[in-house]
């Protein structure tokens, strides 16, 4: 949905044409100007963090089946395990010398929420994830000269639920492919503290993708496994993700280590956040807080720890803490997520992750909009419109997946 634009509410053109009147709290174009070729990626990011096979929203933007080695105890009963042949008996009759002598049996178990789960040969996986994910960062605005702000204190607030499936088939019980998509339904804002709110809704399907999962490493004590994907984001990029984890397995935990990178091709030059609407000449504008403008591609990176403790027999307890570049800053952020299996073939997973470290606090990065005077040569483009200082970074989500496999 198109909101009116009530950022600017005065300016005056800096290139020798006249002024004009807009519904917006800044002027429709600064001193000096950028030409950014391409619409920006507009869209602003989620939370889409590997939450159990790997999505990063371009704008900030598992795994084994036999009983062997990876699942981890329920009891079992086993008797008479104390025999010996009776020497007197020529036909070697088996007879029983201890009376029902019992001990318990670790039977393994298929955790389904394991950090390295992906379905066995001939098997499918599930993994539907509804999340509610949340982004803000308070605002101050430093316009260029010949533009004129009535409000400079804004926040910037974004909420968002998402719902992403993740479909596997296992080729053999070390190799898996994968399908994924997400549906995000998304409200953005601009919260001016003096002026009227900009703000905008979006949904639709926002992510596809195809990729391999392979387990290459599972003994007793450890386990790893590699996974590639490939990814298309409406209206912002095409990535390419990698992933490695490797496990070490302690009684009925896997103290695990992770590194994943994503290389960004965006369709466009420029990616962050921003409001589309119109002005009240009904003019189409864009207002655009930009992270980088000169990115026809990135990379991110991050690298982590965690932890999965076997509770019980039907409860799984996850823990990690990552560390990553995202291009245009950094980010520390912890994760939980606790487990319930109640069978073989169904579990439900229950997690929050939040960003405990940020270095955008503190950084300036710069603002745009589109010209809307018809009289100037920048007329559609974006132009340059001042530099917006950025403070109390917050980002969190909260998502349940239901995890299936038959």
């Amino acid at each position: 949905m198109k909101k009116y634009l009530s950022l600017f509410t005065a300016f005056a053109v800096v290139v020798g044409v006249a002024p004009a009147l807009a519904a917006t709290n800044y002027g429709t174009r600064a001193a000096s100007s950028a030409d950014l070729t391409g619409a920006p990626a507009v869209r602003e990011r989620t939370q889409v963090n590997y939450e159990k096979y790997a999505t990063r929203s371009t704008t900030k933007t598992y795994d084994e089946a036999d009983a062997k080695n990876i699942y981890y105890t329920q009891p079992a009963n086993r008797s008479a395990l104390y025999k010996q042949y009776d020497s007197g008996n020529a036909a070697a009759t088996v007879r029983t010398t201890r009376a029902e002598t019992y001990r318990t049996e670790l039977k393994r178990k298929y955790y389904l929420a394991h950090p390295f789960f992906q379905p066995t040969k001939g098997k499918f996986g599930s993994v539907t994830d509804i999340s509610y994910n949340a982004n803000s960062y308070d605002i101050f605005l430093t316009p260029n000269s010949g533009v004129s702000i009535s409000d400079p204190n804004g926040k910037w607030d974004m909420s968002q639920i998402s719902i992403k499936e993740d479909f596997s088939y296992g080729i053999t019980d070390r190799l898996s492919v994968l399908a994924m998509a997400r549906y995000d339904i998304s409200d953005y804002k601009f919260d001016w503290s003096v002026a009227p709110d900009d703000s905008m809704d979006d949904s639709g399907f926002n992510l596809f993708g195809l990729g391999l999962q392979w387990r290459f490493v599972d003994t007793e004590k450890w386990i790893a496994t590699a996974s590639a994907y490939y990814q298309y984001q409406q209206d912002i990029s095409n990535n390419v993700v990698l992933d490695l984890k490797a496990g070490y397995k302690v009684s009925s935990s896997t103290i695990y280590g992770l590194v994943r990178g994503w290389y960004l091709n965006f369709d466009g030059n420029s990616y962050g956040n921003g409001i589309n609407g119109k002005t009240e000449e009904g003019d189409e504008a864009t207002f655009f807080m930009a992270y980088n403008t000169d990115a026809d591609n990135t990379f991110y990176v991050e690298g982590g720890v965690g932890v999965f403790s076997v509770l019980d027999e039907d409860w799984t307890l996850n823990l990690e803490a990552v560390l990553g570049n995202y291009d245009w800053h950094n980010q520390a952020s912890i994760k939980a997520a606790i487990g319930w299996q109640p069978n073989d073939w169904f579990a439900l997973n229950l997690y929050g992750k939040m960003a405990v470290w940020d270095s955008a606090n503190g950084k300036d990065l710069s603002f745009w909009q589109t010209d809307t005077n018809s009289e100037s040569d920048y007329y559609g483009q974006f132009v340059r419109m001042g530099s917006a200082n950025i403070d109390n970074y917050s980002e969190y989500s909260i998502g349940l997946q239901a995890i299936f496999m038959f």
